[in-house]
């Protein structure tokens, strides 16, 4: 089970490097787009969501900033030139998996 949690933390950071090389975000407007996008599919809690993203800055993929909105200050969070190679790799890596996939589906028994 440990392995399936590992695999589900690595796609779900994959979708949040995505979402912020669009552009930057503070924490629950990345859980709202992520649900959105997924049609309900992807419903991130603040309790997931936060240990990733602070996973994420740890390792230097992304980094955190302050930023007043509408007299809060939010915390935002922004994609580095390392974040964005990691995506690039971790997306050719699922489109081959989801090729994969797909071809397999596919095939007549």
């Amino acid at each position: 089970m440990a392995s399936d949690k590992k695999t589900a933390a690595g796609n779900t950071s994959m979708l949040l490097l995505q979402l912020l090389s669009e552009r930057d975000m503070y924490g629950y407007e990345m859980i709202d787009t992520l649900r959105k996008r997924s049609q309900n599919v992807f419903e991130l809690k603040a309790g997931t969501l936060y240990p990733l993203l602070h996973g994420l800055e740890e390792k230097g993929l992304l980094r955190v900033y302050e930023k007043d909105h509408g007299g809060k200050t939010r915390k935002y969070y922004s994609i580095t030139k390392e974040g964005r190679g990691l995506l690039a790799k971790k997306t050719e890596e699922w489109e081959k998996y989801a090729a994969a996939v797909s071809n397999v589906l596919a095939m007549e028994v």
